[in-house]
């Protein structure tokens, strides 16, 4: 055991248990841990995805330690994300992580890698859920590329098993290397082309049909019957609201303003009307296909009212466009002690568990090239996180059990007291 070896937020020490072979950490089960590496390592040599792999690693980590559950937390610039989890903290994905943990900044200047931190310290998850599932110790290895902490491993135990560091530093290391995989994006002149030929093409469809409907009204009011007017100009309507909201888009994706003068006034709101409201504001095509599953009534939530009707806009337009026309697409609800949650959800083609997290980056498309299913311009999902997280809460997708996609955001309740999800 290393209990008294090793108090809170301080170093480990191998000497804690048998030394040399890490599978001295072997549970029960049998798992063989140097196995387990290997097969992520030659996955991730093969050029496998890097956000896999660390899915991978997690489960891994809590299968040969005894653990009763793992977690990463991806940092960059001194922000975290939770961007693999199992079971125990699985509903966590996608959570920001306030400035990582102190001791990462650490790392690179001299700072232990390997440290138990309390329970108040797990990275988005609370601590009365974690001693609800038996959890009193959490221990965090940091994942180091070139000097750097890029992330960090954290286990979550009853008590802590003989062995553990030597395993740890090991699952850390290989954590490092898929996220360096898991980071080589594509280069920058290649998204900016990208960028440019799909939003050229998305500007030119709504105006090539709004200007041919005009030129006809105008060039045969006269001849036209009174339903072809109608219809042209419902038309002409419709597709200025499609312009109106991909303009709008790209104007909030090319302002970046953050801090404290650029956020909403976060104020306490119903949600449950607000959403019905947003719900009945939907454009028609999407509205028909919107299943409300909401309750009565939920706790009040601290945000920004009139930026709901966008955030449910943006993840219905994202659920429908990935679904059959004969799919609906559900909307469901409910709260915990600390925030209020929201669901859309979708039975279409459903997302890979690499790109729950590559959804919500700038332009991101999960298909390139012409042959393209799929429109848009990789900006909804985008700006639904950056609204959300101005609010102090967090919004993730997941694969949806039986096919299709999840979609949740989390808000603050008003009455849980503090600025965001504890």
């Amino acid at each position: 055991m290393v209990t008294d070896a090793f108090p809170p937020a301080t170093g480990f020490s191998d000497g804690a248990g048998p030394p040399g072979r890490p599978d001295a950490v072997r549970p029960s089960g049998g798992v063989d841990p140097v196995d387990g590496l290997a097969a992520i390592v030659e996955f991730l040599n093969e050029g496998g995805d890097g956000l896999v792999a660390l899915r991978r690693i997690v489960d891994l980590a809590a299968a040969v330690t005894g653990a009763a559950g793992a977690t990463f937390v991806e940092c960059t610039g001194g922000q975290g994300r939770l961007v693999a989890a199992t079971d125990l903290v699985g509903g966590s994905l996608g959570r920001p992580v306030d400035g990582t943990d102190q001791w990462l900044a650490t790392v690179p200047v001299g700072g232990p890698p390997i440290v138990e931190v309390g329970l108040d310290r797990a990275p988005g998850i609370p601590a009365g859920r974690l001693q609800a599932a038996g959890v009193h110790r959490i221990v965090a290895g940091a994942a180091v590329v070139n000097g750097t902490a890029v992330g960090a491993l954290y286990l979550y135990f009853a008590d802590l098993p003989a062995g553990l560091p030597a395993m740890l530093r090991l699952l850390a290391a290989v954590s490092a290397q898929a996220v360096s995989t898991s980071r080589s994006a594509p280069d920058r002149a290649e998204t900016r082309d990208l960028f440019i030929a799909v939003t050229s093409h998305e500007l030119r469809t709504p105006v090539t049909v709004i200007k041919g409907y005009a030129d006809t009204l105008a060039e045969r009011w006269d001849s036209l019957s009174d339903p072809a007017r109608r219809e042209a100009v419902f038309v002409i309507w419709q597709r200025a609201g499609e312009l109106a909201r991909l303009v709008d888009r790209l104007l909030n994706a090319a302002s970046d303003v953050t801090g404290p003068g650029g956020g909403p006034t976060l104020l306490p709101f119903e949600p449950v009307g607000t959403l019905r409201d947003a719900a009945a504001d939907l454009p028609p095509d999407l509205r028909r296909r919107l299943r409300l599953r909401l309750p009565d009534r939920l706790p009040n939530v601290r945000g920004d009212r009139a930026s709901v009707a966008t955030v449910l806009t943006e993840l219905v337009t994202n659920a429908c466009k990935y679904s059959p026309d004969t799919m609906d697409v559900e909307l469901t609800g409910g709260s915990d002690p600390q925030a209020v949650w929201i669901r859309v959800a979708d039975r279409g083609v459903g997302i890979r568990p690499a790109d729950t997290e590559r959804a919500f980056e700038r332009f991101w498309q999960s298909e390139t090239g012409d042959q393209r299913r799929y429109g848009g311009v990789g900006l909804g999902l985008y700006l639904v996180r950056r609204i959300v997280e101005r609010q102090n809460g967090w919004v993730g997708l997941r694969p949806r059990d039986g096919g299709g996609t999840v979609a949740e955001v989390w808000l603050p309740r008003a009455d849980a007291g503090g600025g965001g999800i504890g």
